[in-house]
């Protein structure tokens, strides 16, 4: 009889070097990984957070992030820097994993310090992971010193007032910008600057609601950037915008408790619609801006996205979804290390889909068009000018039917051409404008037709369906160049005399199926093109 088999527990520490240089690379992107430091002063309970991102003429970048939060003894500090540290008493805590301050430091820096003091009395005490130290060493060794820097220190005391409070320092920042041929040059204190007010607007829509005094769902915090306040952004702007569908949804977590998360949809106005300009810009309307913005614990973790259920077009630019969850649904929605990323199942993303959704898409569509019918109204003025030019000097060298008004109230024409002569009954209309006689465009064509050959003033003409696909999403981009108007133009017109020249009793019926095709074809083939963006320049 065989031998009962052992098993045996073998402890197998990672090589440090390999280890600490792999971790280096979570993905984190510069913004994210600030943010990430942010939250660890937010869950200390600071007021007050001071960053700094400077660099010197040698071209090294150094970040410093103070606050006056409760700080840490000893034992904190060597906790807070190890990799998977334990877990925070409160479960709402930003902090999630225990690893963001480590690894979002890393990702940029080759040298992270942490100082801090637990009250005013207490001394400053710094742990310091050098990953240089750490490869030579071949240790996994954060090294703990009471002899801290002196601008660590005044900076410290600069925000904690004496205190307590902590200090985040990030040095041998070799991952924030690209080489240069003068490190500390122009070039490249131009795109540091880039950097510092990307992370400005990135920090005021993560902590917008920690960042605004009027929101009353998360404590205030003020936050500096180089100097200057981070001002909140709200991207539903509530006090503008209509709130047109609001859900608290019910779900059971993993342990059998019931949780929640709420759902809110917005739509903003249009550009036209802001009390002022500077409103409509700070707004920010966009295909980038449009989506589901997702709140952890009052902390945007994921920025206006559709979760794969749509493409960002211009027609949803007004919509902008609300989901906020606490800590209690971490597991149900997979929150990743970085928490900036979630899983919905597929119940839950498709009730978001099917149902919550559809009534403010369509909404939002519905305002979107009557705003899109007046900017494209607006950006037609004019277009059409050379066209009419054209087409006058031209028109006797075109031939085709002659077209003679009979009585202009009933729309009785007489057509004459190599057929014969023949009455018809067709849209007589006066010009909008002087010489606008042989291309005009309209609001609306019934039927929604692109054309119709109209008279206009007496003149053989074509009316131009400005509410139609082809007209938005093929004349607009195109409006400011003429010549590509001006040959659409003419081939509009050349349409409308054809059908006059090739008239007679028999045909009358099969042209007008003709343009309905004609339309409808035309409508289907452009569906893939891009709606004009003309949202964006309105106002």
């Amino acid at each position: 009889m065989a031998g009962k088999k052992k098993q045996e527990g073998i402890i197998l520490p990672p090589d440090p070097k390999r280890m600490i240089m792999g971790l280096r690379d979570t993905g984190y992107e510069f913004d994210t990984a600030v943010a990430d430091i942010l939250d660890n002063s937010i869950a200390a309970d600071a007021n007050n957070i001071d960053l700094r991102i400077e660099m010197d003429i040698r071209g090294n970048i150094t970040l410093s992030l103070a606050d006056d939060g409760c700080g840490m003894n000893r034992d904190d500090l060597l906790n807070a820097m190890t990799y998977g540290a334990r877990l925070r008493p409160n479960p709402a805590s930003l902090g999630k994993y225990g690893l963001g301050l480590k690894t979002a430091s890393t990702a940029f820096s080759r040298r992270l310090t942490v100082a801090s003091r637990a009250s005013g009395k207490a001394e400053v005490l710094a742990a310091t992971w050098d990953l240089d130290h750490v490869a030579d060493s071949g240790k996994w060794e954060v090294l703990l010193s009471d002899d801290v820097d002196d601008e660590i220190v005044e900076h410290l005391d600069e925000v904690a007032k004496n205190s307590s409070g902590t200090v985040v320092v990030w040095q041998k920042v070799d991952r924030l910008l690209k080489d240069y041929a003068d490190a500390g040059g122009k070039p490249a204190q131009k795109a540091l600057k880039q950097k510092e007010e990307q992370l400005r607007s990135h920090l005021a829509r993560v902590f917008q609601r920690f960042l605004d005094p009027r929101d009353e769902r998360a404590r205030t915090v003020s936050v500096r950037l180089n100097g200057t306040a981070v001002k909140a952004w709200n991207p539903f702007l509530p006090e503008l915008s209509e709130l047109v569908a609001t859900e608290d949804v019910a779900v059971e977590t993993p342990t059998g408790k019931d949780a929640s998360f709420s759902v809110k949809a917005y739509i903003l106005p249009r550009r036209e619609e802001f009390p002022t300009p500077e409103m409509a810009r700070d707004a920010g309307i966009s295909t980038d801006n449009q989506g589901i913005y997702i709140y952890r614990e009052n902390r945007l973790i994921k920025d206006a996205d559709w979760l794969g259920m749509y493409q960002k077009e211009p027609h949803a630019n007004l919509l902008r979804i609300e989901f906020s969850f606490d800590h209690r649904l971490d597991e149900v929605f997979h929150l990743d290390i970085k928490k900036s990323q979630i899983a919905l199942n597929e119940e839950l993303w498709t009730w978001l889909n099917e149902q919550f959704l559809t009534a403010p898409r369509r909404m939002a569509n519905q305002r979107y068009r009557e705003g899109q019918k007046k900017d494209i109204t607006k950006a037609a003025q004019g277009a059409h000018d050379a066209s009419n030019k054209t087409i006058k000097e031209r028109e006797a060298a075109a031939g085709g039917a002659r077209v003679n008004v009979v009585n202009p109230n009933t729309g009785e024409c007489l057509v004459q051409n190599s057929h014969g002569q023949f009455r018809i009954k067709l849209p007589v209309a006066a010009a909008a404008k002087p010489g606008e006689v042989h291309v005009a465009t309209v609001d609306s064509i019934e039927n929604g037709l692109l054309f119709e050959p109209t008279i206009i003033q007496g003149h053989r003409g074509v009316r131009i369906n400005q509410s139609h696909p082809y007209y938005a999403k093929v004349y607009v981009p195109n409006l400011n160049r003429s010549v590509l108007v001006q040959g659409m133009d003419s081939l509009m017109w050349a349409l409308a005399v054809a059908e006059w020249s090739a008239y007679h009793d028999e045909t009358v019926e099969h042209f007008k199926d003709m343009r309905f095709e004609l339309s409808k074809i035309l409508s289907k083939l452009v569906e893939g093109l891009p709606d004009p963006e003309l949202n964006e320049n309105a106002a």
